[in-house]
């Protein structure tokens, strides 16, 4: 296998991983067309109940995923009806038409889905203990300094090349627990995830670098996964997204719950 193909893996795993972590499905099924969302009056998505910043079934605060599907249902003129995944509950048996959060990479999108333009640059951050010197690249950490790593992830994999100390853990949560308490000098994390973390706790004193920049398999672009969608509905929400973006919309989204909105 070239390098370039193994990177190409490396990549589209650690993609498909993320995905995962956030409650969405990766191989989703059949769901409905423009003229048949415009019959209904409503355009269905799916969403994890219990997943901030990404989503939750909380009124007051939803996650910046469903505040995006309002929006592209607003524009496109139709209600929003939103389908909670968890897993013993897929997308494949709830039939909903939108995905948020899908990597614009066609070869990690399986069965019949459209992407739409992307809307954000999302990947794997560096979360800092509060004592931490400021690192810009993961390639300053010095020796001794330990780093929490999610297990078998392409993070372990690229901090383990380049000769860092890391940790394994099988939970972000508890990578972020062991941060706060100092018992880490950082965590290679989702940049959502760690930034939602620091906007909500203030006073822990975490912060937050995108260290892994020069690392292509640890960013990537998402976009709104449109199941079974025909083009004419594929049109319409590229122009709401497009729009979204010029005027700020998205940036303001993800504001609310302290993430920098990326240009993808």
């Amino acid at each position: 296998m070239t390098v370039v193909m193994s990177r190409a893996l490396s990549r589209i795993a650690v993609i498909a991983a993320c995905t995962l972590a956030a409650g969405l499905p990766v191989q989703p099924a059949a769901a409905r067309t423009l003229a048949e969302v415009q019959a209904l009056g409503a355009i269905s998505m799916c969403a994890h109940p219990d997943a901030l910043p990404y989503a939750s079934d909380k009124t007051d605060l939803p996650g910046f995923q469903v505040e995006l599907g309002r929006k592209i249902a607003e524009g496109l003129g139709l209600s929003l009806s939103i389908d909670w995944i968890v897993p013993r509950r897929r997308a494949r048996v709830v039939n909903c038409d939108l995905l948020l959060d899908r990597p614009s990479e066609p070869r990690v999108v399986e069965g019949q889905v459209l992407l739409s333009h992307p809307y954000h640059l999302s990947g794997v951050a560096l979360g800092l203990a509060k004592d931490a010197k400021p690192v810009t690249d993961y390639r300053e950490l010095e020796k001794g300094q330990k780093i929490g790593v999610m297990i078998s992830s392409v993070a372990s994999v690229v901090l383990g090349k380049a000769g860092k100390t890391t940790s394994p853990y099988a939970f972000q949560s508890d990578m972020i627990e062991d941060l706060e308490k100092g018992a880490l000098y950082g965590v290679a994390i989702s940049a959502p995830s760690m930034s939602y973390y620091i906007h909500t706790h203030p006073g822990a004193g975490l912060r937050m670098a995108y260290a892994f920049d020069s690392v292509p398999e640890l960013n990537w672009r998402v976009s709104l996964g449109l199941r079974n969608a025909d083009q004419a509905l594929l049109d319409a929400v590229n122009a709401i997204v497009d729009r979204l973006l010029a005027d700020g919309t998205i940036t303001e989204i993800y504001r609310r719950y302290g993430v920098e909105h990326r240009q993808p």
